[in-house]
C-alpha cells in the first residue's frame, strides 16, 4: 500500500509573497500527489519511517531522479531551467554523499596555495581543520566527509538546500555545530527542505512538518 503525507505548521510562516520553492501535485513513488510551500527563511521538516519516501521527494525535487507534477523557483518552472543550472539553485546534499576527486580541496576548484575566504568559514564554523581540504577523502573519518560536503553543498549559494539527514552518523558535538549551520543559512535567507528521523533536531529547526506514514493494513478477515 503507498504513503499518506500529512502537513502541520510548527511556528508562524511566511507571507506568500516571500515563497521561493514551490511543489504543485508532484508525484514520487509510494506517496500520493504532494503539494507545498518553502519561503526563504523557512525550514519544511520531512518526516517518515524508513521506506517511506523521504530520500525520493528531495531527489525528485533536485531533479535527480524523474517525478510527474510541477516544482518552481522563484515562480520559474523547473522545466524552464537546464538541469545543471536547476541543480546548482536548488541543492541537494546526500545523507551519503559521494566524492570523484581525491581530496575536497579539488572538489572545491580551489588550487593549492590559493585558498577561499568563503570555504575556510564553513569549515571553521562546522569545526573542522582546513588541513583536510588536502588529505584524501578516502583516509577521512565518515562525520568529516558528512560536513565536507556540506561546505560543498553551501559553496555557490544555492536559494534552497535539500538536507538528507545532514547529521547522519555526526557526534552531538559536530551534529550541534551543523544546526547552528543551517540556523545561519535560515537566518540568511535560504529556504531548506530537511529530512531526519529526529524528533528534537526537527523541533528545533522546523517551521512546518511534512510527516510521511505507512497506512495501517487492514487486519487479516477483516471486511474491505
Amino acid at each position: 500500500m503507498g504513503c499518506c503525507a500529512y502537513l502541520l505548521a510548527t511556528r508562524p510562516r511566511r507571507e506568500a509573497g516571500s515563497i521561493v520553492l514551490r511543489v504543485d501535485n508532484l508525484k514520487v513513488a509510494p506517496l500520493p500527489p504532494l503539494s507545498f510551500t518553502v519561503a526563504n527563511g523557512e525550514c519544511l521538516a520531512v518526516e517518515g519511517p524508513s521506506g517511506s519516501g523521504k530520500t525520493r521527494l528531495l531527489r525528485a525535487i533536485a531533479d535527480l531522479d524523474p517525478a510527474e507534477g510541477h516544482v518552481f523557483l522563484d515562480g520559474a518552472e523547473r522545466s524552464e531551467m537546464k538541469a545543471p543550472a536547476w541543480r546548482a539553485r536548488v541543492r541537494y546534499a546526500s545523507a551519503e554523499p559521494a566524492w570523484w576527486t581525491e581530496t575536497a580541496r579539488s572538489a572545491f576548484g580551489l588550487t593549492p596555495g590559493a585558498p577561499s575566504d568563503k570555504v575556510l568559514r564553513h569549515v571553521a564554523s562546522l569545526g573542522l581543520d582546513p588541513k583536510l581540504l588536502d588529505r584524501p577523502i578516502a583516509e577521512l573519518s565518515t562525520g568529516e566527509r558528512q560536513r565536507l560536503a556540506f561546505v560543498r553543498a553551501l559553496l555557490d549559494d544555492p536559494r534552497v538546500l535539500l538536507l538528507d539527514e545532514p547529521t547522519n552518523g555526526l557526534d552531538p558535538q559536530a551534529a550541534a555545530l551543523v544546526e547552528e549551520q543551517i540556523k545561519f543559512e535560515l537566518l540568511a535567507g535560504r529556504a531548506i527542505v530537511l529530512s531526519s528521523h529526529d524528533e528534537q533536531q526537527i523541533a528545533r529547526l522546523a517551521h512546518v512538518r511534512l510527516q510521511l506514514a505507512r497506512p495501517l493494513r487492514p487486519a487479516r478477515g477483516a471486511n474491505p
